[in-house]
């Protein structure tokens, strides 16, 4: 069992379009209405994987009501923490011609301390059926950023890894506590940990940099189609899965996470998670939606994952001072 924390939950409704031109009217292909926020997309994932996965969420109003509606529709389990406001409500606009994804949202829940109480009575009681911890996403205003430092720190003391997925002073107070696995987008690596690249070679560098500079476990960072980096304590590693023809790629990334944490679990070894994270995450970009997931995976890797690499070029190896395995 996976348990996925969502402190800021959302329902996304995506229009699909071919391309966003402002002054025109413009015709969506398709409008879907599904569940967001960073950890209970990766829930998607994994009930779509056939894992089992508890998604623990603050909700609030009737969005929060469509909200549980949708959890129980892809077999999460939900456990929901009321809340006064408004549950958000994003509105992703995905252009198929180019590939961009952009984000409107709306909404704010307010959380008192007497909801935080009941959130971590729950947290503690389904932390001992679990056999990993995803904390991902953005963190409401009514809670302090530490607050995935709380959660990683009392998963630790039950002897379960977390997987952080957040940025900004979110990310940087959980260091301390030492996730097993520290996540985000090149994007918000450099925003994180004030930082800028323009390559590929240059973000590996920096990242091993910030990686031992923190003294992190693991740090796994997205990079669109240039893939998958991840600096490891078994390795450095590059992965690429094939290309596919980018549908929505928001969500992405959160595929990477549950593919990782359910390979890690079943004992795989890095090079292992990262061919099964890459392959997911092919999957998911190339759909409007996650509902065929499973299939997609199955045609992009028959058998196995069959990515690109999971090695860095042997070119990059001197720069980094440490080759990776493969």
């Amino acid at each position: 069992m996976i348990l996925t924390v969502t402190l800021n939950s959302a329902i996304d409704k995506v229009l699909l379009i071919d391309e966003f031109k402002p002054n025109f009217p413009m015709q969506a292909k398709k409008v879907l209405l599904s569940i967001g926020g960073k950890g209970l997309d990766s829930s998607v994932v994994l009930s779509h994987l056939g894992v089992k996965t508890i998604g623990l969420t603050f909700v609030a109003g009737e969005n929060g009501r469509t909200l549980i509606e949708l959890l129980d529709g892809y077999g999460i389990i939900p456990e929901v923490i009321w809340v006064r406001g408004e549950t958000r409500i994003c509105y992703v606009i995905a252009e198929t011609n180019t590939g961009k994804v952009s984000h409107i949202k709306f909404g704010e829940m307010l959380i008192d301390q007497d909801h935080v109480d009941q959130f971590m009575q729950v947290f503690t009681n389904r932390l001992s059926s679990c056999s990993w911890l995803i904390c991902a996403g953005s963190i409401p205003k009514s809670l302090p950023n530490s607050f995935y430092g709380t959660l990683v720190q009392r998963a630790a003391l039950a002897g379960v890894p977390t997987l952080v997925d957040t940025l900004e002073s979110a990310s940087i107070e959980a260091l301390p506590y030492k996730p097993a696995i520290v996540k985000m987008n090149w994007n918000e690596f450099e925003r994180t940990f004030n930082v800028k690249t323009t390559r590929l070679e240059d973000l590996f560098a920096v990242a091993r940099q910030v990686f031992h500079q923190h003294h992190l476990e693991n740090l796994v960072l997205t990079c669109g189609v240039d893939g998958i980096i991840a600096i490891t304590r078994e390795g450095i590693y590059h992965v690429r899965a094939p290309l596919q023809k980018v549908v929505n790629a928001a969500g992405a990334g959160d595929g990477v996470s549950a593919a990782l944490v359910w390979r890690l679990s079943l004992g795989d070894r890095w090079v292992e998670a990262l061919r099964w994270a890459g392959a997911t995450a092919a999957a998911f970009g190339s759909w409007a939606a996650v509902f065929l997931l499973p299939t997609s995976i199955n045609r992009t890797t028959p058998g196995r994952p069959r990515l690109a690499g999971a090695r860095v070029p042997a070119s990059w190896r001197e720069s980094l001072g440490r080759s990776s395995g493969s």
